[in-house]
């Protein structure tokens, strides 16, 4: 498996992949409104407010993950937020997403990035370092559905220290049916 950064002249790729892997795990209807996000994320966001990290497996890709900035107005950290992630269906299980998850987060702490979140299953972002977390500690752009799922982690050596201010995602992940 081959894992890179970068998204340029790959995006029709990755929003297939990614919206596939919605649509087959969570229904027709959520991998349309991924496909929506992912192209939105891919057309209008400024390069330095957007991480893409792909895997391929014999010029095949099998993986994306998106990172883009959220920032806190009152906080001079600078915090990323994951999503959407996939891995090709019939690939699932094989620890490609864990991988391209750990190259991600330490392609983000390279970067300089301070915190890294996310709005997922606890039990699988656990195994890359994200704890749940509060609004209390970061809020949310939007109120959550599921604020089980509001994870979090410190990408530095210090401890993950609440996030001031309100919060700005891009203005593709603008949306209230995204949180």
């Amino acid at each position: 498996m081959e894992i890179s950064k970068g998204f340029k002249g790959q995006e029709e790729e990755i929003i297939d992949l990614l919206a596939a892997t919605f649509a087959a795990s969570e229904g027709v209807e959520e991998g349309a409104l991924i496909r929506d996000l992912t192209r939105d994320l891919l057309a209008t966001t400024a390069d330095a407010d957007i991480q893409v990290y792909t895997a391929r497996e014999k010029r095949s890709l099998i993986g994306a993950i998106i990172f883009s900035r959220l920032t806190y107005d009152q906080d001079e950290r600078a915090v990323f937020v994951l999503g959407p992630v996939g891995v090709a269906t019939e690939r699932q299980g094989r620890g490609i997403g864990q991988g391209l998850l750990a190259h991600g987060l330490a392609g983000l702490r390279k970067s300089g990035v301070d915190v890294a979140v996310t709005y997922g299953d606890p039990n699988y972002y656990s195994r890359v370092g994200f704890r749940p977390i509060t609004e209390e500690l970061a809020r949310a752009p939007f109120r959550l559905k599921h604020p089980k799922g509001w994870l979090g982690q410190s990408l530095t050596d210090r401890e993950l220290e609440p996030l001031t201010g309100p919060s700005r995602c891009v203005e593709a992940f603008n949306r209230p049916d995204y949180w």
